[in-house]
């Protein structure tokens, strides 16, 4: 199957499974990415099931809201029985790297509220050691070079993430990402909560002390559901 094939597999077996297992009238959180997009676009055809969705980017409430579902801000809402979204890496232990597409910090805000994680990847996201995918950091423009000079000393190579132009990515929240090559992170829940208390850092893409409660794994033979211990 091609990578598209197995991202329409996976996105349809999230749909089914959020209406096999979310009640009536519930608000769902969505997360960012093309996985998360074909997950959107199986969701639609079921929509009037829903109240509606709490987006963790602009890309995903324009996806939403153009399949007519309703968008709430987090601040309305008191609680998600679901988070569905995707994941650059995924370990043993339902620990990920996300923020591929430069969404992390919304993600992360949505999947501490929500009951359950479900990630939705190929078996190529499967890996024993997190790190061969760049781990992104969010960070506040100013402390750039400090936050890089933190990673070196950590072994890692900073690299700031830009467009197509040249100029620096920027992400819904104003902020730029640092992307980190060369790590090998055998304790995920040490390095998020050590990433995240550098002045400046606004999250890093260490999913780790929130992590998936499932994974929905697609690959050439179907879908494999794996259920975490988190």
């Amino acid at each position: 199957m091609t990578q598209d094939e197995l991202k329409r597999l996976v996105g349809q077996a999230a749909a089914d499974y959020v209406n096999t297992h979310v009640p009536d009238g519930a608000v769902l959180g969505v997360g960012t990415g093309s996985t998360v997009n074909c997950f959107i676009d199986a969701l639609a055809p079921h929509k009037s099931r829903f109240r509606g969705a709490v987006s963790s980017s602009v890309a995903t409430t324009a996806r939403l809201e153009q399949h007519g579902i309703r968008v709430f801000d987090l601040n309305e809402i008191e609680s998600l029985p679901v988070y569905v979204d995707g994941a650059d890496e995924i370990d043993a232990s339902g620990a990920m790297i996300k923020g591929g597409g430069g969404a992390l910090t919304r993600e992360k805000i949505v999947a501490s509220v929500s009951e359950v994680f479900v990630c939705i990847a190929d078996r190529s996201k499967r890996v024993d050691v997190l790190g061969t995918f760049p781990l992104p950091i969010e960070v506040v423009p100013m402390a750039r070079t400090a936050i890089g000079r933190q990673v070196m000393a950590l072994s890692g190579v900073p690299v700031l993430r830009v467009r197509n132009d040249g100029s620096p990515y920027v992400t819904d929240n104003g902020n730029e990402i640092i992307d980190v090559k060369g790590l090998h992170i055998d304790d995920p829940r040490g390095l998020e909560a050590l990433i995240n208390a550098w002045p400046g850092v606004v999250t890093v893409g260490l999913f780790a002390s929130r992590g998936a409660d499932l994974c929905l794994l697609g690959s050439d033979q179907g879908v494999e559901m794996v259920s975490y211990d988190v």
